[in-house]
């Protein structure tokens, strides 16, 4: 075994967990890559020869994950080359937008009731949805918020 497999064998649990969220496993791969490869910039050149992906897929998905805002570039004086790296607060951005996503659908859960009314039988599914949907809202509108530098103030986090 290299020195490198297991840092491979992590980034493949990154991709392989965020894949159940739909997540292209390359695009998975990238992010375990550059959340733990250093230098924490790299090119798309590295990042394929670390991953074993092909420039066509690497390059979709790094436009991808630079929309989603995980990916932050750049390129350097004299240089065409561009550097790759996690955004400083990627995890965090992208956490609320699905909280912020989960209050937009109360709204449309609200509307489909309004639109059926709550007597219909239909109504009961929505309910449902709109039920969960709102537990989730009330959850994060109470939660601690994060610390700058994405620290929280949980004993998990000390841990190595």
């Amino acid at each position: 075994m290299t020195d490198r497999e297991p840092l491979l064998e992590w980034v493949e649990r990154i991709a392989m967990h965020l894949a159940r969220d739909g997540v292209p496993p390359i695009a998975g791969r990238i992010l375990g890559w550059l959340m733990i490869c250093d230098p924490p910039e790299q090119t798309a050149g590295q990042i394929s020869v670390a991953i074993g992906a092909s420039r066509a897929s690497l390059t979709s998905n790094l436009r991808l994950l630079s929309s989603m805002g995980f990916l932050a570039w750049r390129t350097r004086p004299g240089e065409r080359t561009v550097y790759y790296r996690m955004a400083d607060d990627a995890w965090a951005a992208v956490v609320r937008r699905q909280i912020a996503g989960i209050t937009s659908f109360l709204d449309v859960t609200r509307d489909g009731l309004t639109l059926i009314g709550p007597d219909d039988e239909r109504a009961t599914r929505i309910r449902r949805a709109h039920a969960a949907f709102q537990w989730m809202a009330e959850v994060f509108q109470t939660a601690p918020p994060l610390a700058p530098g994405g620290t929280t103030t949980g004993k998990d986090m000390d841990k190595p």
